[in-house]
């Protein structure tokens, strides 16, 4: 398996090669605790997320990516923002592609489902927002989820 490595404004980043648009969710419990994964692919705590594939849309894309790296059934209640900054590129060395980010960051209600791993997820837990803010996590996830704490009354647009 290859390793996923991001860069933010670093000048000696390799230049993108392709955009692929993705998704990430942030969904809350009743306790008002976020759902976060750990990933395989580089050890950092995320959101759940991923590409969206052909046919599918955005809230069908964040609706399986969350079930599929975390167990757990979710519906799209909102968006928090579109995140696109070229500054920041990532890395897939498996295949040596270089992607610009093209991220949306909607927002999931938790319906059902135990957190449960995946090949993508080496954990999958339930966490307050202080217990968030301390996790090891790429520089773009930590601007999202603050975003997303800030509770902002608009989308925001990066």
């Amino acid at each position: 398996m290859g390793r996923r490595i991001d860069y933010y404004n670093d000048p000696n980043a390799p230049k993108a090669n392709s955009l692929v648009p993705s998704v990430n969710v942030v969904v809350e419990n009743d306790k008002g605790e976020i759902l976060m994964i750990r990933r395989t692919d580089n050890d950092n705590w995320a959101l759940p997320g991923g590409a969206i594939d052909i046919g599918e849309s955005v809230a069908q894309a964040g609706v399986r990516e969350t079930k599929e790296e975390t167990g757990i059934d979710v519906e799209i209640t909102g968006l928090v923002g579109v995140y696109s900054d070229p500054r920041h590129v990532i890395h897939y060395t498996s295949n040596n592609e270089v992607r610009q980010e093209f991220s949306i960051l909607l927002i999931g209600k938790a319906c059902t489902g135990d957190p449960t791993l995946s090949d993508e997820t080496s954990r999958v837990e339930w966490l307050g927002s202080d217990a968030v803010q301390r996790l090891q996590m790429d520089d773009s996830m930590r601007v999202r989820i603050n975003h997303y704490l800030n509770h902002f009354d608009y989308p925001v647009v990066l």
